[in-house]
């Protein structure tokens, strides 16, 4: 939120520098304020349990926002009820002709697949064509950040040779911008996933920018267009005991998976995993709403200009 105060403050000029929001009492008492409108396009089998997790970062600020859960119309989920989806739930259809502060693309347990080989590819190409002259800011998360980068730019995704699965030290650009203001040297994200990005990929477009990378994990975070874009190869959403799940579920199957890095004491499967990525996750979610959104967005959507 804006911190209130004379403008002719000496030290004003250097939180400004720093990108921190001021401004003067007489312009407080005038400011038109709204809900910011952030959809959260929701295609994990485990509906419930990501609306809570994405809530919960959504909601940790004084910012009133307005959500709108969204799913993909032409996939039958087979996890959730039909009248779950019809009462809570909208599909592209739907918002046709609304447009949003931000936007949140999650994750789907489909890496393994070529994109055109996903039942709802088609209708997902239109939804990220429809960000880009509806949406002010795009958060793209793991499978969801690999299709926005591959449909955008054609950045395509390899398959790891293992699972890449665990908390993972990262670390920040030099040149970072603000999403990642006011955080640690090193950034903690989780990662569960068959896939990456390769590097020189990226590196190669100019309009993409490298925000967070790592020795183990390989890039983590990527902005676009001034951070209109974000691309997450991680989990920042995730809950103290996600990776225990996935990890005890896969070993109930007899699947092979490694202990997830970093995460149970001493490699103890039979301890309580360590929490190392909420703080970032809370800043991230917290810069992207504030920095990102909030200062940037038009207060009439209806002037959002698209992205080219």
């Amino acid at each position: 939120m804006p911190l209130i105060v004379q403008n002719d403050l000496p030290t004003v000029k250097a939180l400004e520098s720093e990108g921190l929001f001021t401004m003067t009492p007489d312009r407080a008492g005038t400011q038109d304020i709204r809900p910011l409108k952030i959809a959260l396009v929701n295609l994990m089998p485990t509906r419930e349990t990501t609306e809570l997790q994405f809530m919960r970062l959504l909601s940790n600020t004084p910012l009133q926002v307005e959500l709108t859960l969204m799913h993909m119309g032409s996939h039958k989920a087979k996890n959730v009820s039909a009248e779950y989806l019809q009462q809570f739930y909208k599909t592209l259809k739907q918002i046709e002709g609304m447009r949003f502060d931000g936007m949140i693309i999650t994750g789907a347990p489909v890496e393994n697949l070529d994109f055109n080989q996903v039942n709802y590819w088609d209708e997902l190409k239109e939804l990220l064509d429809y960000t880009k002259s509806n949406v002010f800011s795009t958060m793209h998360v793991c499978w969801g950040a690999q299709a926005g980068l591959f449909h955008h730019y054609g950045i395509p995704k390899y398959a790891l040779p293992a699972k890449k699965f665990g908390v993972f030290p990262h670390t920040i650009n030099p040149d970072n911008d603000l999403l990642l203001k006011g955080a640690n040297d090193t950034v903690y994200c989780c990662h569960s996933r068959h896939t990456e990005w390769h590097r020189k990929d990226i590196q190669a477009k100019k309009a993409l920018k490298i925000i967070l990378d790592s020795n183990d994990a390989g890039v983590c975070m990527v902005s676009a267009h001034n951070a209109r874009q974000i691309y997450i190869s991680g989990h920042f959403e995730y809950d103290r005991e996600t990776l225990a799940k996935e990890y005890f579920r896969d070993v109930d199957k007899g699947l092979p998976i490694n202990i997830p890095n970093n995460y149970f004491k001493n490699d103890d499967p039979t301890c309580e995993p360590a929490v190392l990525w909420k703080s970032d996750a809370n800043l991230l979610f917290s810069n992207w709403l504030n920095y990102i959104i909030y200062q940037r967005t038009p207060f009439n959507l209806e002037k959002l200009e698209p992205i080219e």
